[in-house]
């Protein structure tokens, strides 16, 4: 039996499961959203993976710890301020652990701005194990929705595409010389 079901994989996530696993993503987002690195990497089995939209796959702690790094650090005016919010989660138990997924968003503090705003949304397909007793992710998956093929719809898509109208440049000339111009260039 696995240590995450020594009973046998039930066909519904237990309750106790389930708050353990909210309880999980908890730590994460307050882990990643305030730089706490050893809370982050906690949330993170020894061999895991984190499949990060800008950054590409990575496995183990360090290399997630050097990928949280940069994201922190490198462009810290981009991720300063953020909370990530999960949320709508379906967990179905499987005999190696569970895969969990869910809708995020991430808000966020603009600090050049003094302003909030939604930075982006998109669904979440995780695996977790349990180690040492406690859920942990196995292979954290990100799906961001920058484009109309990332949103997992289930439905035919009749998405009508953008006109083909382009809008001409702006007139950059100064006021003074746009003022000129005849009222009807046509007539």
């Amino acid at each position: 039996m696995s240590e995450c079901w020594p009973d046998g994989v039930p066909q519904v996530m237990p309750a106790q499961d389930r708050g353990e696993i909210e309880e999980l993503y908890a730590r994460y987002a307050w882990g990643i959203d305030l730089a706490d690195e050893e809370q982050a990497i906690a949330t993170f089995a020894r061999d895991a993976e984190f499949d990060h939209l800008w950054q590409g796959k990575v496995k183990g702690h360090d290399a997630i710890r050097q990928n949280l790094r940069s994201l922190w650090y490198d462009r810290q005016h981009w991720w300063y301020g953020r909370q990530h919010l999960m949320n709508q989660f379906i967990m179905d138990p499987h005999p190696e652990g569970a895969r969990v997924r869910c809708f995020f968003q991430i808000v966020q503090w603009n600090a050049d701005y003094r302003t909030n705003f939604v930075f982006g949304i998109g669904t979440r397909d995780d695996r977790l194990v349990k180690e040492d007793g406690r859920w942990k992710f196995w292979r954290l998956t990100v799906n961001a929705w920058t484009e109309v093929d990332q949103v997992p719809w289930k439905g035919e898509r009749t998405l009508p595409q953008r006109p083909p109208y382009r809008s001409e440049p702006a007139d950059t000339r100064p006021f003074g010389e746009q003022s000129q111009d005849p009222f009807d260039p046509e007539g």
